[in-house]
């Protein structure tokens, strides 16, 4: 706690909704990051990206428990606020950070409506069953709150972003900005989940991580682009011994699956151990 008070006198930190309403009725002009924790790298690029286009950005932290649809998945995600802070504090200019408590968020007790459409239950939808709907209510909820004038979110997640994008630009006059996926030197794309693995583990990853990525080049003259995927999928299952959820190639524009190299994206999920990765290259 002391922690906590020492970094609020170096940084405007917001801890709950009468606060937020009180220093944002001056700005018009909010770039906004949403976060659930675990701060890195990708989370510091589009922090710089809202600073260069926004007069004033606000970083929120806020772990949603609605878009969980495993417990255990939630109770284990990586959560660790000193940390964050103390990288959140290094950055130049960054203006609020928002850290609200579950009543904040969802002071209005009533069952959210929101439903994703049947053509959209692909991908990470298909497997985490009320995800993304607990993902655009909480997206819904922010934007309520914050106002913001751009929201800002990687490519990594691509799907969410999709969703994210449609669903907010329809109902809020508020700008969602995609940002491309930042990666490490040995090409493997961060992710708060990354930090579940130990030294060991990561360097695994990385190695999974390049052989996904090689195939990019290899389906560039291939004829049944998803044929190949699935073919490819079966082989890199065993080699590496994990688990395969989805490996598509799909439309960067409507999702829907693809033969095309052009215009299109591989899609990837797959559990390594008990730790579930996604990707999109």
């Amino acid at each position: 706690m002391f922690y906590l008070l020492n970094i609020l006198i170096q940084m405007k930190i917001i801890l709950n909704n009468n606060i937020l309403r009180k220093t944002f009725r001056p700005f018009n002009d909010i770039g906004f990051v949403p976060t659930m924790g675990g701060i890195h790298e990708g989370h510091i690029s589009l922090i710089k990206k809202s600073i260069k286009l926004n007069k004033k950005t606000i970083v929120s932290i806020f772990i949603n428990p609605k878009q969980f649809n495993d417990i255990k998945d939630f109770k284990s995600y990586p959560s660790n606020i000193k940390d964050d802070l103390a990288i959140l504090k290094k950055i130049k200019n960054l203006d609020f950070i928002y850290i609200p408590k579950f009543k904040d968020i969802y002071k209005d007790k009533k069952q959210s409506q929101i439903k994703i459409r049947k053509k959209d239950k692909i991908l990470c939808a298909k497997y985490r069953k009320g995800h993304f709907e607990g993902v655009l209510d909480v997206m819904n909820r922010l934007t309520s709150l914050i106002k913001p004038k751009k929201i800002f979110m990687g490519e990594k997640d691509f799907q969410q972003l999709f969703l994210v994008r449609n669903f907010i630009e329809k109902k809020f006059q508020t700008k969602v900005i995609g940002c491309k996926t930042i990666r490490n030197k040995n090409k493997l794309a961060l992710s708060s989940r990354n930090f579940l693995l130990n030294e060991q583990e990561l360097n695994d990853v990385e190695k999974i991580s390049k052989t996904f990525l090689n195939l990019k080049n290899k389906i560039k003259n291939t004829n049944n682009i998803n044929r190949f995927l699935q073919k490819s999928k079966k082989d890199l299952e065993r080699f590496f011994n994990i688990k395969i959820e989805y490996l598509d190639n799909r439309n960067v524009k409507n999702l829907t699956i693809s033969n095309k190299y052009r215009g299109s994206k591989i899609f990837l999920s797959y559990y390594f151990k008990c730790i579930r990765l996604i990707d999109n290259f």
